[in-house]
């Protein structure tokens, strides 16, 4: 399988996946609790402030690290 294909459909998943992080914070902080509520752990945000920020960053860091990885992939391999 050419794997420019497979690292292509990844690099766009990212983008789609950061930019849904980026606009929908609150809904990544609801299923990050869920999540840890099923490990039986509690989690009690001391800043929701901080917090969204922080995702919102998580979720643009994420978009800007597939776009250069996609510009590596088109000027460098092949």
């Amino acid at each position: 399988m050419n794997y420019i294909l497979v690292s292509t459909v990844l690099i766009i998943a990212g983008i789609v996946v950061g930019l849904l992080v980026y606009l929908y914070p609150v809904s990544v902080m609801r299923m990050q609790v869920k999540f840890f509520e099923k490990l039986n752990w509690r989690v009690e945000l001391i800043s929701l402030q901080k917090e969204f920020n922080r995702i919102k960053y998580t979720g643009l860091y994420l978009v800007v690290l597939c776009l250069l990885a996609g510009i590596y992939i088109k000027f460098f391999l092949k």
